[in-house]
């Protein structure tokens, strides 16, 4: 069978086309040191840092990166993109975690915690830090890029979701046929 006899059993049975507009995320008139100011006590470095932080972070660099790019340990940065409410910067496994719960509470001592977690001294710090305190929902709003997204996650996530309107799924594009 040749490319003119797939052809020929080929058949269009609807064509429609949807008018979309264009959609648009615009995040430019954010000012996000101005938002994070109003919360400084909450934040572990300056707003002006913190807010590096968070922009690079979502921009897509690492932790470390946003860190070096704001002038601020890590360490530090994982603290703001934690108090941001972005998860998942504490270097523990949920078992450990479970462990370091232990010694927060009194059950384990600390050697037996950091000896169990296999964690090192910062990493150890800083899921303490992560433990005992809790994202603030000022700051989780003040990062927010818009109502709708929440910040961190996965890049293609929120550029599907930001596209979304343009996209069409697969049976949206064209609908055939093909007789046997």
């Amino acid at each position: 069978m040749g490319l003119a006899d797939i052809a020929a059993e080929t058949a269009v049975t609807t064509s429609r086309q949807e008018v979309r507009g264009v959609a648009t995320v615009d995040d430019t008139g954010v000012n996000l040191d101005a938002r994070l100011r109003d919360h400084a006590d909450a934040l572990p470095c300056a707003p002006e840092a913190a807010a590096t932080v968070v922009e690079r972070y979502v921009d897509g660099d690492s932790v470390g990166e946003a860190g070096r790019a704001a002038a601020v340990a890590p360490v530090t940065a994982a603290k703001v993109l934690h108090r941001a409410g972005v998860e998942g910067v504490t270097p523990l496994a949920p078992t450990a975690r479970t462990v370091l719960r232990d010694w927060l509470s009194g059950n384990l001592s600390r050697a037996d915690a950091l000896e169990l977690t296999g964690a090192d001294e910062a990493e150890f710090a800083l899921a303490a830090y992560v433990e005992t305190h809790d994202p603030v929902a000022e700051l989780v709003d003040a990062t927010r890029r818009d109502a709708a997204r929440p910040l961190g996650g996965d890049a293609l996530v929120h550029k599907r979701d930001a596209l979304g309107e343009t996209m069409s799924a697969p049976t949206d594009r064209f609908s055939s046929s093909v007789r046997n």
